[in-house]
């Protein structure tokens, strides 16, 4: 048996998302020229944009960027108030969090080596920002705040309506990374109240190198890849991936239908996940099931070192991540994980399940069974487990 449970990282595609993008190729003429073959790929993006513009609930007057990626469009925000900063602008200093996927911290990392500055606001053991650090923070020179909606390790869900009220209180810019929303959670921008909004298809059951920058009318924006000015207002250069988009546009359709099965089905599988593997001894989970994503459980088991449970499960056929997903190389402990207070070689224990609309619960009783007999394996040949238990067992 095969399970994935690697969701927060990538999805697969939709079977009725894959019919619209092999259609859609198709539909190849250039949306700029007006023959019939270009009025047809123009009318299948204008279809794709009303249902994104729907789907999120986006005004009108604002604008929604076609990028390839959240990273593309994080870094798209940053540096539009970078290049601001560059061209001798008086505000310099940006405020994040140290939840932040590393699209945020990279580009922020280059604006202070530019010469910006940059607030990072910690979180608690639930892996929450306070709102009035947030505000604390904000200074004469804070032009932007960028706070993600949801954390992909440990899927701890911000408290966004109300950083926004801040940041508009303040004369602020609000940039909120939704790659882990969609598909979790009803996304509605009008009622956010955020400036700009990030995010991926792949991430919600559509095709990877497609994803969407939602800038709110008034915003500032600077472009990042320039070209042609007939192609999203010059705002965004290079032609349009035709029916990546619009499988994008389908993906969010059937996101939002599919809430409800997140709500039921979904979230009582990964509770029952979560509760047979807690009855191991000596594991733990984080962040209170009530702020934390419906589909996602992070457990820490003592003694077992995250990757060695990934070689184990791989050899099973379950498919899991530990930390971040786009850093998975990285045998450091996890950032976000120990941002909870947790000590690095348990963070570095924490190995994320995160499921899909696809998980069945036959897999999940499989995924119990093999991890109830990988942890005991590990342990009866590990060392830290080992010193661990003798340690505690002194104590007491």
């Amino acid at each position: 048996m095969e399970v994935y449970l690697d969701n927060n990282s990538t999805t697969q595609m939709d079977p009725k998302v894959e019919t619209v993008y092999v259609d859609a190729i198709k539909k190849f003429g250039n949306v700029n020229v007006i023959y019939n073959k270009g009025i047809e790929a123009r009318a299948l993006l204008n279809d794709a944009y009303d249902k994104l513009y729907d789907g999120l609930n986006a005004a009108d007057e604002d604008d929604i960027l076609i990028t390839s990626s959240t990273t593309e469009g994080n870094n798209a925000v940053i540096k539009t108030f970078l290049m601001e900063f560059l061209k001798g602008g008086e505000k310099n200093h940006i405020i994040s969090t140290v939840a932040e996927h590393s699209s945020i911290k990279s580009p922020l990392k280059f604006c202070k080596d530019m010469g910006m500055e940059v607030t990072y606001i910690g979180t608690d053991e639930n892996g929450l920002v306070k709102v009035s650090e947030i505000e604390a923070a904000i200074t004469d020179k804070t032009c932007l705040i960028s706070v993600l909606i949801a954390s992909n390790e440990t899927g701890a869900i911000q408290d966004i309506k109300a950083i926004s009220e801040v940041a508009k209180k303040h004369g602020v810019y609000f940039h909120s990374d939704g790659a882990q929303a969609i598909g979790k959670m009803r996304v509605d921008l009008q009622d956010l109240g955020v400036d700009y909004f990030t995010w991926s298809a792949h991430k919600f059951h559509g095709p990877k190198g497609v994803g969407g920058l939602f800038v709110k009318a008034g915003a500032p924006y600077v472009t990042l890849i320039h070209g042609a000015k007939n192609v999203m207002g010059g705002k965004r250069g290079g032609s349009l991936y035709n029916n990546g988009v619009a499988a994008m546009a389908r993906a969010l359709e059937l996101a939002n239908i599919n809430l409800s099965f997140l709500d039921h089905t979904t979230q009582a599988l990964r509770n029952k996940l979560e509760d047979e593997l807690l009855k191991i001894a000596d594991t733990k989970s984080y962040v209170p099931r009530v702020k934390r994503l419906k589909n996602l459980t992070a457990i820490s088991f003592k003694g077992v070192e995250g990757e060695a449970m990934l070689w184990d499960m791989n050899e099973n056929g379950i498919y899991l991540s530990t930390g971040s997903s786009c850093s998975s190389e990285d045998l450091e402990g996890s950032a976000v994980v120990e941002a909870l207070g947790e000590k690095t070689e348990i963070a570095n224990a924490t190995v994320m399940f995160a499921l899909s609309k696809f998980t069945t619960e036959e897999q999940i009783d499989y995924v119990i069974e093999k991890v109830q007999a990988t942890v005991e394996r590990l342990r009866n040949i590990s060392m830290t487990y080992a010193k661990q238990k003798a340690f505690s067992v002194h104590l007491h």
